[in-house]
């Protein structure tokens, strides 16, 4: 059983996805701190030709609330903007028609909370790509919310018998090999290969959101897209 625990990402970039691909169960890790200024509700897209942020309004984010407590801002009217922003950027793109609708879907669905939306967000863009890896969150599931860091990423590996963990590169510094070596635990960290691709006629831009990658690239090029990585 190969494992990856990560924070929920609304449309993450390539290199989320890439490690989704890459183990056989995901855990959104959704009963952690919200991180301010993240990207677990905000991400960049292409507009004019350069990276532009969107965000996703929240209602009383803070970091003193854990991810799945932080609630949208329903009475915001961001849907309308944000899906107009993307018509108004991608609607020359090879892709717009069928992606558009996958957006406009994931946008409409009635949730609550930020957790709510990222989780149906993968869940569907994940559908999309033809990535078939299980998708659970972590709350309410491994009831150990009173260890912290390497000890409870290592205590939800023990518990689903995962035998092979691998994490972004960026926590090269917060988890050590030989501890998860001591529990028969593979410990590996994914990087990604800054791979391009034809953005209309600009140059290009890397690291956008995922809808960026569903805009301009078909099921071949994307399917090659999420194995552009190494293990270290």
């Amino acid at each position: 059983m190969t494992i990856a625990i990560m924070q929920p990402y609304i449309f993450p970039y390539i290199g989320y996805f890439q490690l989704i691909n890459a183990v056989d169960k995901f855990v959104i890790y959704d009963d952690v701190n919200f991180i301010n200024k993240g990207w677990i509700n905000r991400n960049q897209i292409l507009v004019s030709g350069k990276g532009h942020l969107f965000t996703i309004p929240l209602k009383d984010a803070s970091q003193n609330k854990l991810i799945q407590e932080v609630e949208l801002a329903l009475n915001d009217p961001w849907k309308k903007k944000f899906l107009k922003t993307i018509q108004q950027s991608y609607q020359k793109a090879p892709n717009y028609q069928k992606v558009f609708l996958l957006i406009e879907e994931i946008v409409n669905f009635e949730s609550k909370t930020i957790a709510e939306l990222t989780l149906y967000a993968l869940q569907k863009v994940c559908a999309y790509m033809h990535i078939k890896t299980e998708i659970v969150p972590s709350s309410g599931i491994y009831n150990n919310t009173d260890l912290k860091g390497q000890d409870r990423i290592l205590d939800i590996c023990k518990q689903e018998n995962a035998t092979h963990y691998i994490n972004p590169i960026g926590g090269m510094e917060l988890y050590e090999k030989n501890k998860f070596e001591k529990e028969h635990i593979r410990l590996d960290f994914i990087k990604s290969t800054a791979s391009s691709y034809l953005q209309f006629k600009n140059a290009f831009v890397p690291w956008l959101s995922i809808i960026d990658i569903l805009m301009f690239n078909d099921d071949e090029n994307i399917a090659k897209l999420l194995k552009e990585f190494e293990l270290i």
